[in-house]
């Protein structure tokens, strides 16, 4: 991935990305590893055409499905989040979405197994991973509640969208000592939290106020 094939014009440009990662230092994102990765990584292609003028803006924005892009700024923290106790190798994403925080994590930990609900979504993400040339994402078309038992035990796993209880088949799949980073409520209020597995026990933190699409059940072809 490189300046010369993504670097982008006008709102796109290298120097609107640098913009945006100031920003994310100044609310408090410390990990330079997760910085440099997003400040190279072009988010305007996660996006439709007609919105990717504002690929840059420290917002959600709406990719279809009643799907949202993350704020940048959650993209980071939770990355930051998951990367806390040392380099993952084995990352479970619940949500793979427009594929953009799958691409950020692809360039910063071994690999990253994603469960994305809704075909088309995933469709596009898979083309996305390829035009970046990340080959280290294995995606799978499935619930995301029950998450990918085949592939795991996890040394961390990642969730993009909010239930209103953790689901017990992603605690299952965490190995002992890995991480559990997501946003847990209902419509009106979540918490972000940050869950590590110590044998038989869960110690838990709350991070922050946030606000996700819900995790829902099921799968849409």
């Amino acid at each position: 991935m490189t300046q010369q094939n993504f670097g982008g014009i006008g709102m796109t440009s290298q120097r609107t990305r640098d913009r945006l990662i100031n920003r994310l230092r100044e609310q408090g994102i410390k990990d330079a590893s997760v910085l440099e990765v997003l400040g190279r990584t072009p988010r305007h292609i996660f996006l439709d055409e007609a919105l990717s003028h504002r690929a840059y803006e420290d917002s959600a924005l709406p990719i279809g499905y009643q799907q949202t892009l993350s704020q940048p700024y959650i993209v980071a923290l939770m990355t930051e989040l998951i990367l806390s106790a040392g380099p993952r190798k084995r990352v479970l994403e619940i949500g793979t979405g427009s594929g953009y925080q799958t691409a950020v994590l692809a360039q910063l930990v071994e690999r990253v197994y994603s469960v994305e609900r809704i075909l088309p979504l995933q469709s596009k993400a898979r083309e996305r991973m390829r035009t970046l040339g990340l080959s280290n994402v294995y995606m799978k078309h499935a619930d995301g509640g029950m998450g990918w038992e085949a592939r795991g035990p996890y040394d961390a796993v990642i969730v993009t969208a909010a239930p209103e209880s953790v689901p017990e088949p992603l605690i299952a799949q965490l190995d002992d000592g890995g991480l559990l980073v997501i946003p847990v409520g209902d419509g009106r209020k979540q918490e972000l939290k940050l869950f590590r597995k110590n044998g038989a026990n869960l110690e838990e933190i709350s991070v922050t106020p946030v606000m996700f699409v819900p995790l829902l059940e099921g799968t849409v072809g």
